[in-house]
């Protein structure tokens, strides 16, 4: 290569990287400005706390983990739900590596029951004005006074997470002990919940740069100043496995669907109503797995479809049915374990029950009417019937019904009948019809159609 070519060779090379380290030296910071941009993941819990809401936070903390967000954010609206559900969410609040913020919000929301202690267990805790905390007390199944043993593992549990997060563990003792509850300026007063925030955004603006000591026993500070903020939402599955989770509707679906079985029973034929029953049954079977059953419920559920079975097989004067109405609302009372925000509704059961009962009556009243009316297709169907007997050369005796010309010979003899003759079916052989001759005041069920020929043969 002589030098000319090799000198502008280097000019070229040299040009090139200048013009590039330009290109890192302008674009270098700024996308790592936009790498180091604040993110938070933001979930809204507006409903019982149930299995399906402990499943979607947990998941939703490991997902802040796992993409590294800033905080997850628990925006809270509850009335309680399952103490099962509830210390498994406290558990993964209790060892997330990621600062969680629980916002009671919006104005006029609640945390109560196993929302509050929910709320203890988060590294920063807020509240929109207007809105309230506390009232933990457990409920028996009944839904009445739990023992003292019962109590104190609340409250000591209870004392337990508020100590862990520096919250004041005497309010907390009195959410379980005498259902204490307080508004939000109580609440930051007491040092219950760390702040009152009126928007995400200014919540946000407020604890940003505030030390949060994380379950690896690393102390970091909150960066959410202007975060951006990103929505993690149930899903369509888990929003019907959360819309299933209602004792109400789950009644209501039994219900119905044992009452889809029973008119399958009472009136067999299209199915319509045995596969609406049958699906509304699998939905309701979806929401039994999510929720605590107890077993003297179910035991009274079933009899009463039994006694509505018995309605339809043996109606009379509704006592069967009635016994199944009363029975559904005691299945009601029993089935679920009782549990705030997730109860059986007395104004929803009652009606449900009457409506049932009386649908059952109706049905032991088709199934009744249908074993008693007269065949209507087969051989049985014939019997009974009065027609006209029409004769030619090569058929012989006919008549015909239900569309059909038929054979015909008369009962206890071998001979036909005579042409024209009024008839009545007493039985069939095969293809022939066994008849007598018709009482005079018998009325043909069947109409002869025009005259048949046959090969040049008349009627």
């Amino acid at each position: 290569m002589t030098p000319g070519p090799a000198r502008r060779l280097r000019r070229w090379v040299a040009g090139a990287a200048a013009l590039l380290g330009l290109v890192a030296l302008a674009g270098g910071p700024r996308a790592g400005a936009q790498e180091d941009a604040p993110r938070v993941l933001v979930s809204r819990v507006a409903d019982a706390i149930t299995p399906v809401v402990s499943d979607h936070l947990r998941d939703g903390v490991a997902r802040a983990e796992r993409d590294g967000y800033d905080a997850f954010v628990v925006e809270l609206d509850t009335p309680g739900g399952l103490d099962t559900s509830m210390r498994e969410i406290v558990q993964r609040f209790l060892g997330a590596d990621v600062p969680v913020i629980v916002y009671v919000s919006p104005r006029g929301a609640r945390a109560a029951s196993a929302g509050a202690v929910i709320t203890f267990a988060a590294h920063v805790a807020a509240m929109a004005p207007g809105t309230n905390i506390g009232a933990a007390t457990p409920v028996s199944l009944e839904g009445g006074e739990v023992s003292g043993k019962v109590v104190n593992d609340a409250a000591a549990y209870v004392e337990a997470v508020a100590e862990v997060r520096g919250r004041n563990p005497d309010f907390a003792v009195d959410t379980v002990r005498d259902g204490r509850s307080a508004g939000v300026e109580e609440a930051v007063e007491i040092g219950a919940v760390d702040l009152e925030a009126r928007s995400l955004a200014e919540l946000l603006e407020l604890v940003d740069g505030d030390p949060v000591e994380l379950a690896s026993g690393a102390v970091e500070r909150l960066r959410t100043a202007g975060a951006a903020v990103d929505r993690y939402e149930l899903g369509l599955f888990r929003e019907i496995l959360q819309f299933l989770a209602d004792p109400n509707v789950i009644f209501l679906l039994l219900s119905l669907g044992t009452l889809g079985l029973i008119y399958e029973l009472a009136t067999p034929g299209v199915g319509f109503g045995g596969v609406t029953g049958v699906i509304l049954l699998v939905l309701a079977l979806f929401g039994l797995s999510v929720l605590p059953v107890r077993a003297v419920g179910v035991v009274f559920l079933v009899l009463a479809a039994a006694l509505f079975v018995a309605e339809v097989v043996a109606p009379g004067f509704a006592g069967f049915a009635a016994g199944g109405a009363a029975l559904l609302v005691v299945s009601a009372l029993f089935l679920f374990e009782e549990t705030p925000g997730l109860s059986v509704s007395l104004a929803m059961v009652l009606p449900v029950a009457i409506v049932v009962g009386g649908a059952v009556v109706v049905a032991g009243r088709l199934a009744l009417r249908s074993r008693r009316a007269p065949p209507s297709s087969g051989s049985d169907a014939l019997r009974g019937r009065v027609a006209v007997v029409r004769r030619d050369d090569r058929a012989g005796a006919q008549v015909f019904l239900d569309g059909a010309w038929w054979k015909v010979r008369a009962e206890g003899a071998a001979g036909e009948p005579e042409d024209g003759r009024r008839i009545r079916v007493v039985g069939v052989d095969g293809l022939v019809l066994l008849v007598e001759p018709a009482p005079d005041e018998a009325t043909a069920a069947g109409t002869p159609p025009p005259s048949r020929d046959h090969g040049g043969a008349h009627e």
